[in-house]
């Protein structure tokens, strides 16, 4: 249990570190390629994810999904990518290779759909090498660039407002 607590404390001073030395330079091109981090706890259908970003005008190859499951157990129905607590070690070291992959690919936009506090979360948005990171509020704001005040279960309403802000800031 201390050791539990001693690793939480360690992550968290980790994630700090990473986000006072974050490059805050955002490149003005279209979004092409987009990263979707969700939690299977809060919001588990990662097939509108791709249908909204196809409809927009990105390319499915080019949208990449990955789910974060609290329980293990939770795993044998999911499909395609996901991870654990389970996948990393100290200090943000990621044992899993495709959350590896899905870290370093330097997405145009990064969507962080999930209000759980989950230091695993917070990581995940953190290291990976997105150009611009989306999120919603209630979250550490110091993780994304751009944030929206909109509930895991108002889909619809995220829909019509993420369309609208990246239209405004010609990223669509």
């Amino acid at each position: 249990m201390i050791l539990k607590a001693f690793r939480e404390k360690s992550d968290q001073k980790f994630i700090d570190k990473l986000l006072s030395s974050k490059n805050t330079a955002i490149s003005d091109k279209k979004i092409e390629s987009v990263g979707v981090i969700i939690d299977a706890s809060e919001f588990s259908d990662a097939e509108v994810f791709k249908n909204f970003f196809h409809d927009l005008g990105i390319q499915l190859p080019k949208i990449k999904v990955i789910v974060f499951v609290d329980d293990v157990k939770k795993t044998e129905r999911l499909w395609g990518n996901y991870f654990t607590k389970k996948d990393f070690g100290w200090r943000g070291k990621v044992k899993h290779a495709e959350l590896q992959s899905f870290l370093n690919t330097e997405f145009d936009a990064l969507l962080g759909f999930y209000k759980n506090e989950a230091i695993e979360l917070k990581m995940v948005t953190a290291l990976s090498k997105a150009n611009f990171k989306i999120g919603l509020s209630g979250v550490d704001d110091r993780l994304f660039d751009f944030i929206l005040d909109v509930g895991i279960n108002d889909f619809e309403i995220f829909k019509v407002e993420l369309k609208k802000y990246l239209t405004i800031l010609k990223k669509i």
